[in-house]
């Protein structure tokens, strides 16, 4: 049986290296067999991201619930439960920022239950702000860094199950209370490294 998950992370690595060998355009057109367009590179890696989660909170979290079992919980390792949707995908973030390969992914939003979640800067507030605005917006920028030119994308980030909705609007710390299912909550920031023109 094929690892589906070693075979995800090949995608991606190999995704990446083709648009850090041979992209510096940053337009959605590409040199076919030179370059993948950064933009593209980043609607590829949240496809995954949003596949992966949303099936995590409807096969796994809400399937269980539906069962009766609640199987998740925000303090999961002290109870001997699995992580919430949200926790997976910040996991999974940072076990690939660990591969070494530039690529990183986070949830941030504007209303935080953990205030680490919140935008790092000026500029991913706005980009959070603009995807809350209009969830099927894509915010985009270049990034100058010591080591190089970086691309960041943030997309917007919806409450894919009734037990995203439930556990912000009943959490003690939420800023926000109010959330319905599919309701933006937030954005997944995706960035990566970009080769100097």
């Amino acid at each position: 049986m094929i690892n589906t998950q070693f075979m995800r992370r090949i995608f991606v690595t190999g995704i990446v290296f083709v648009a850090l060998v041979g992209c510096s355009s940053g337009t959605r057109e590409a040199n076919v067999g030179a370059c993948v367009a950064p933009e593209v590179v980043a609607d590829y890696v949240h496809t995954i991201i949003e596949a992966d989660r949303t099936l995590y909170a409807s096969l796994v979290v809400e399937r269980m619930r539906h069962y009766g079992k609640d199987l998740v919980a925000e303090d999961w390792a002290q109870k001997n439960k699995l992580p919430l949707p949200a926790q997976m995908l910040q996991f999974a973030g940072l076990e690939v920022e660990r591969k070494g390969i530039g690529l990183k992914y986070r949830l941030a939003s504007l209303w935080p239950v953990d205030k680490t979640n919140g935008p790092a800067n000026d500029r991913e507030r706005t980009g959070l702000q603009t995807v809350s605005d209009d969830p099927g917006t894509v915010h985009t920028s270049m990034i100058k860094r010591p080591t190089g030119p970086v691309f960041k994308a943030i997309y917007a980030d919806k409450a894919v199950s009734e037990t995203c909705v439930t556990c912000h609007n009943k959490h003690p710390l939420s800023p926000r209370t109010n959330y319905k299912l599919n309701d933006v909550m937030g954005g997944v920031i995706i960035e990566f490294p970009l080769k100097s023109s």
